[in-house]
C-alpha cells in the first residue's frame, strides 16, 4: 500500500471519503527522519497491511493534521500509537476537543525535524490556513487542499461540471474556488507565503486529492497560484 517516491518518503492512497457529496480521494505521506522516526502527514485509514508496512520503516512519532479538515483517521493513529506526538493544524484543537493534541502547528517547524522538514502556515484566507511541509532531501511539496488536481475521467455528469468549475480538475488543478474567494482580502499575506514556497525550489508536488505532479514543480505552482496575482 505505500509506495516510494525517493529515498525516506512514501505515500499511500485511502478510501474515498465523502465531502459535500463528493468523493475525495485520500492520501497519507510518511517521511523518515534520519534517526529513524516516522512523520505521518494527513493519515488514512489504517488497514492493517497498511499499519505493518509503516511499523516496518520505523517509529511513528509524530501525527501530523495539515488542516482542520484533515483529521478523519487521527484519533484511530492516536488510539494506534499513543506515544506518537499529535499535532494540531490551526483551528482543528477547537474542531476535536475530543483529541489532546501534543502541540499547534506553527510558522516554522519543530526542533525535531528543522533540519529535513520546511514548514509554513500559508496564510491569508478567512475560513482555512493550511499547513505546508517540504520534504528537503528529495525537494518535495506536500499539499493537502491548497491544490486540488482530480484525475479528468474522476468525476462524471454534474459532479464533473462542478469539479471543472471550480479548478480542480488535472491538468489546471488549483485552489477550489470557494478558498480561493476566501482570500479576497488576505492575498498579500498570500502572496508572502507562496514566495516562500517558491523558494524551496522544489521538483515534486504530492497532492491529497488526485494526481501529484512529477515534474516542473514551479511551473506548476506558478500556473496554478496565478489567481494570486489578480
Amino acid at each position: 500500500m505505500l509506495r516510494e517516491l525517493s529515498e525516506n518518503i512514501w505515500i499511500s492512497d485511502g478510501d474515498a471519503v465523502p465531502f459535500f457529496t463528493i468523493p475525495y480521494t485520500t492520501r497519507m505521506t510518511v517521511m523518515r527522519l534520519k534517526n529513524g522516526d516516522l512523520f505521518i502527514h494527513s493519515p488514512i485509514k489504517p488497514k492493517s497491511e497498511l499499519l505493518q508496512e509503516v511499523s516496518k520503516l520505523g517509529n511513528v512519532k509524530y501525527l501530523i493534521s495539515p488542516n482542520k479538515i484533515h483529521h478523519l483517521f487521527l484519533q484511530d493513529w492516536i488510539k494506534l500509537f499513543p506515544d506518537a506526538k499529535v499535532y494540531a493544524s490551526p483551528g482543528l484543537r477547537k474542531k476535536r476537543k475530543d483529541i489532546k493534541f501534543t502541540a499547534d502547528l506553527k510558522d516554522f517547524p519543530e526542533v525535531d525535524w528543522e533540519d529535513e522538514i520546511g514548514q509554513l502556515i500559508f496564510k491569508g484566507s478567512s475560513i482555512m490556513e493550511e499547513v505546508v511541509f517540504f520534504h528537503k532531501a528529495s525537494k518535495t511539496l506536500i499539499l493537502t487542499d491548497l491544490i486540488e488536481n482530480f484525475d479528468e475521467n474522476y468525476f462524471s455528469g454534474i459532479k464533473k461540471i462542478i469539479a471543472k468549475f471550480s479548478g480542480i480538475v488535472a491538468p489546471n488543478g488549483k485552489t477550489p474556488i470557494d478558498w480561493r474567494l476566501s482570500f479576497f482580502f488576505g492575498k498579500r499575506k498570500a502572496r508572502k507565503c507562496f514566495d516562500r514556497i517558491l523558494s524551496w525550489n522544489p521538483e515534486r508536488i504530492v497532492i491529497a486529492h488526485g494526481k501529484n505532479v512529477e515534474n516542473n514543480a514551479v511551473n506548476f505552482l506558478k500556473k496554478s497560484f496565478k489567481w494570486l496575482s489578480k
